[in-house]
């Protein structure tokens, strides 16, 4: 017994010299980058995922974007200089920058784009483990139509409660109101009629369906918006209307106004809202 004993004291001995002075490493997940994946079968539903370095299934949360173009056009591509903007701050987040197809010449109206939309949130779930993220921990930004889509998402399709928190870039709120008081109704309604297929006038309950204002209840999810006092595509009074009906439901919402801006902005602005969003998304997607 004693022999067994001093072999096994040695062993230790040995091994512990052996080892002396190695640093165990911890391997960091490195970040990846990945173009154009593939959500669906249809050509359009395509999505960029930018994966941060370190990340995990725990504490790594989801960030979607959604792109503007009056619903008929438009390109994930406009957000990348945001993305570049953004990644460094945010790095406790998975970005995901979505296409979804387009409304043109009566193919792929409402509400083909909301399915695209659940349709690319429920893939990014199913790769959750794959991605190292949580996908259950969502955070929705749209420019202009994009917007309008993902305020539609995080109102009223939002029926698990994956999606914590939007960020609204001069979205469209009110497409009845849209139609019938747009400053410029020749530009405007045909617009809407080639997204929707029709006027409020023929069919009122799909334009309230469509309209993001009024799925507002008190348990919507935290709202930022932003948007120009000068911007005549979609007038300022859109948000307005969002923002007070939100403060009448008790739900959490800031507004930033640019003055002097119009449909979108550059410069220090467009920084401020980078900085902003950063804050508000951090804060609020928990």
């Amino acid at each position: 017994m004693n022999r067994i004993v001093a072999l096994v004291f040695l062993f230790t001995i040995a091994f512990s010299s052996c080892n002396k002075g190695v640093d165990v490493v911890t391997e960091t997940v490195p970040a990846l980058n990945i173009k154009d994946v593939a959500y669906g079968p249809d050509a359009a539903q395509k999505m960029d995922v930018y994966l941060p370095a370190g990340r995990t299934s725990t504490t790594t949360k989801v960030l979607v974007f959604i792109h503007g173009g009056s619903w008929s056009s438009g390109d994930k591509n406009e957000f990348d200089e945001g993305i570049t903007a953004i990644l460094p701050k945010l790095t406790n987040f998975a970005l995901v920058n979505i296409n979804y197809r387009l409304a043109n010449s009566g193919a792929n109206r409402f509400p083909t784009q909301m399915t695209d939309i659940q349709s690319a949130l429920d893939f990014v779930k199913s790769k959750g483990t794959d991605y190292k993220v949580d996908a259950n921990k969502v955070g929705l930004i749209g420019a202009s139509a994009g917007a309008h889509l993902a305020l539609l998402q995080a109102y009223k399709f939002n029926t698990d409660g994956r999606i914590k928190a939007v960020v609204d870039l001069f979205g469209p709120t009110d497409l009845n109101d849209l139609y019938f008081n747009h400053p410029f109704p020749t530009v405007s309604q045909p617009v809407l009629v080639n997204f929707l297929g029709t006027t409020p006038t023929v069919n009122t309950a799909l334009y309230q369906q469509a309209s993001p204002i009024n799925f507002i209840t008190t348990q919507s999810v935290p709202t930022q918006i932003f948007h120009g006092n000068l911007d005549i595509v979609n007038p300022i009074g859109q948000s307005l209307a969002l923002k007070a009906k939100l403060q009448a439901s008790n739900v959490k919402v800031e507004m930033i106004t640019y003055t002097g801006e119009g449909h979108g902005w550059i410069g220090s602005n467009l920084l401020d809202t980078y900085n902003k969003a950063v804050t508000f998304i951090v804060q609020n997607v928990q």
